[in-house]
Parts: structure tokens; C-alpha cells; sequence
């Protein structure tokens, strides 16, 4: 690899960028943005940064190069998960080579693969397109995904196909489940625990609330199940519950939260009204008062199972393609009417961790393909 990769590489961990869903936390992403809207302005790409409508500190990039209908979409996200640098044996805002790897916040899921994408276009600096190719940089992905959620809302960028960078250890992923958090909260009566009377414990009917969630669950997994997973089906995860104040006062009030992980063919509004309808009988019989809220707007589940890039990075790649646990933007981009798959270099084991690495060796194989998918989609014809 020449010098110009590690430059950007290094110069793009270097620029912190952590979405957070607190508030304490969470940082923009703008120069991360402007930087990349630079690096491909200066390779001929038309270049628009769309700032978020809630925050001028985050922002989309869609850069551009080539006219025409169709083309190749490379996209991928330049937010990062919090850190906690005393957990690194390296620096984490700057890239360290050793043994082979590459190391940094980012490195892998995923600033990295701006990098690689800048590598495979330095062959195509005087090719002209026959149909256009987009490079997409997208903010929130590891919090909100709100930079997807306004790519969808503005009907762009409008590819014929794309390709999502996560890191996949280069093999083709067209599957994976979509994830909703949601919060349930029990609003009782407090009041003087030697007289039940005196009070609606809320606790108590949270205890009702859960039984009904774990029947809900069993009957999902009875009922939907995909055998390209290595789970084959949906899970329910109690994640947190706080409630209740003192022992001797009877419980006034009881919050839950809770994930559900969809299977391709599951809707997250569906599965609302669902626990909505099967809980409204146990809020009746307690007589107390309750909410239930998404943390956040949720990410469907994805599916691609028979598609031309599919087919095309299958035969590329020699792997075939694969389901994951995890989520990425690829519902959004499918949304938008694109041919979608997720594919890209480094390890997800290592994503979310401390001294976090792209493998050296994974850098050229993707590179060249990465140009063979440009010459197919974007040159051929």
C-alpha cells in the first residue's frame, strides 16, 4: 500500500466522531464529513454534504461521479462507538501498524473503508464513467441511524446498486435481523406497605406485564423461524427494570426495557400493536397507568435473496452469501429501491472493542474487487 492509504487511514481515526445516544457523549461528525468531501472532490467527484435537520454538527456526504441512470452505490458510516482509551494498548484517534494489522477507533467499522474506497479509485482518476458511481458517508449509524433515516426521507442517492462496507471478512452478507428497544413504564399508587389496600403496586403488575412478554416470546419463536441463521429465531432480551423506592412502601411505579431481534418477514409496528393489544387486559385488572415508548425508532430486518451484486460478489468473492446478527443501513438503502448487500474488509469479532483492527491482508483483496465491481457496474456496457 502506498502512502496516500495510510495518510487518510490515519488522518480519518484521528478526526473523533462518537455517536452516542447520550447526550454526554455524543460528538458530530462534521469533520470527518468535510474531510472526505475534500479527499473525493479532489478525485472529480460532485460533491453535497446534507446536514442533518436536527443537528448542523452531523451530516450525510453523497459524492458523485459519472451522469446517467443506475451505477454502483459505496457507502458507509463515519461515527464510531464510544471508547475508553485507558482500555487500548494503542492510541485509538491514530492508526498503528503491527503484526499485520491495523489499529485504531474506526479502523474497521468502519473509517477504514473510505480509505480502501480511496485506494480503488486512484486507477479511475482519467477513466470517464459510462454510469455513475456514488460514494455515500452517512452519520449515527452505531446510535440513531438518523444519517440513514434522511437519506430515505430525501430520496437519495438514487443507485442501481450498493454495496454497504461493514465488516464482513469480505464475504457477501444479504440477511440479517432487524432489532427494536422499547420501554414499558407502570405508573401505581404508593402508599404504606401494611395495607395492600392503600395503594397499585406497579410492580406487581409489571411481574404480570413480563409473564406476558415471555408468552409472547415463545409463541414468536414457535411461529417464525429462518434456518439461514445461526439462531434461527427472534429473541426477546429483559435488558433493565427499575422500581419502587423503599421496601415497606408499596412499589408506585415500574420501568422496563426490553430488545426484540426480527427475522426477515417480522415488522416492528406489527409486533407493537401486538404487545399493546396483550398487555391492555393486565393495565385493567391492576388499574394503573401505562406507557410504552421505542428508545429508538428501531432497524427492520434485511433480506436480498436473489439479486445480480449478490450474484456478481459471490462469484468475486468465492463465498456465498451470508446472514448476521447484527444490523446495518442496508434496509434503508434497499428502501430507496437500491439492489443491496453488505460486504467489507475486517472482522466484526473486533468491532466495538478496544485495540479494534483492520487485517493488512484484507486491504488489497478489497481494493481489487472493489475495482472489478466500479469496471462492472459503472464502465461495462
Amino acid at each position: 500500500m502506498d502512502s496516500d492509504f495510510f495518510r487518510l487511514f490515519n488522518a480519518l481515526l484521528a478526526l473523533p466522531s462518537v455517536s452516542s445516544a447520550n447526550p454526554l457523549i455524543d460528538m458530530g461528525n462534521r469533520l470527518v464529513i468535510d474531510h472526505l468531501a475534500n479527499v473525493f472532490s479532489d478525485l472529480g467527484f460532485k460533491v453535497e454534504v446534507l446536514t442533518l435537520a436536527h443537528n448542523p454538527h452531523k451530516a450525510n456526504l453523497i459524492a458523485t461521479r459519472g451522469i446517467g441512470d443506475g451505477g454502483l452505490v459505496l457507502s458507509g458510516h463515519t461515527d464510531t462507538v464510544p471508547f475508553d482509551e485507558k482500555l487500548w494498548t494503542v492510541n485509538p484517534l491514530q492508526l498503528t501498524q503491527k503484526d499485520g494489522k491495523l489499529f485504531g477507533l474506526g479502523s474497521t467499522d468502519m473509517k477504514g473503508f473510505f480509505a480502501v474506497v480511496h485506494a480503488a479509485l486512484q486507477v479511475f482518476k482519467d477513466v470517464a464513467f459510462k454510469r455513475p458511481l456514488i460514494i455515500v458517508a452517512t452519520a449515527d449509524e452505531e446510535s440513531s441511524m438518523d444519517g440513514a433515516r434522511a437519506l430515505v426521507n430525501q430520496g437519495r442517492p438514487k443507485g442501481r446498486y450498493a454495496l454497504i462496507g461493514e465488516p464482513t471478512s469480505l464475504c457477501p452478507v444479504n440477511r440479517h435481523k432487524g432489532v427494536m428497544m422499547e420501554r414499558m413504564r407502570v405508573q401505581g399508587k404508593s402508599g404504606h406497605s401494611s395495607n395492600p389496600a392503600l395503594g397499585k403496586n406497579a410492580l406487581e403488575a409489571m411481574h404480570d406485564v413480563i409473564g406476558e412478554l415471555l408468552r409472547f416470546r415463545a409463541e414468536l419463536q414457535r411461529d417464525y423461524r429462518n434456518p439461514h441463521f445461526a439462531l434461527d429465531v427472534p429473541t426477546l432480551n429483559l435488558g433493565v427494570i427499575h422500581g419502587g423506592d423503599n421496601p415497606n412502601r408499596i412499589c408506585g411505579h415500574c420501568e422496563l426495557e426490553f430488545d426484540i431481534r426480527l427475522l426477515p418477514g417480522m415488522a416492528s409496528a406489527n409486533l407493537r400493536a401486538a404487545i399493546r393489544e396483550r398487555i391492555a387486559p393486565i393495565i385493567a385488572q391492576h388499574q394503573v397507568e401505562f406507557t410504552f415508548t421505542p428508545l429508538f425508532p428501531g432497524v427492520e430486518a434485511f433480506a436480498n435473496e436473489s439479486n445480480d451484486l449478490l450474484r456478481t460478489c459471490e462469484t468475486l468473492t468465492g463465498y456465498s452469501g451470508q446472514s448476521v446478527s447484527y444490523g446495518t443501513e442496508a434496509p434503508f438503502l434497499q428502501q430507496l429501491g437500491m439492489d443491496t448487500i453488505v460486504l467489507g474488509p475486517g472482522s466484526i469479532d473486533v468491532a466495538h472493542q478496544p485495540d479494534e483492527y483492520m487485517a493488512l491482508s484484507q486491504v488489497q483483496p478489497c481494493i481489487e474487487l472493489l475495482q472489478k465491481l466500479i469496471r462492472h457496474y459503472c464502465l461495462a456496457g
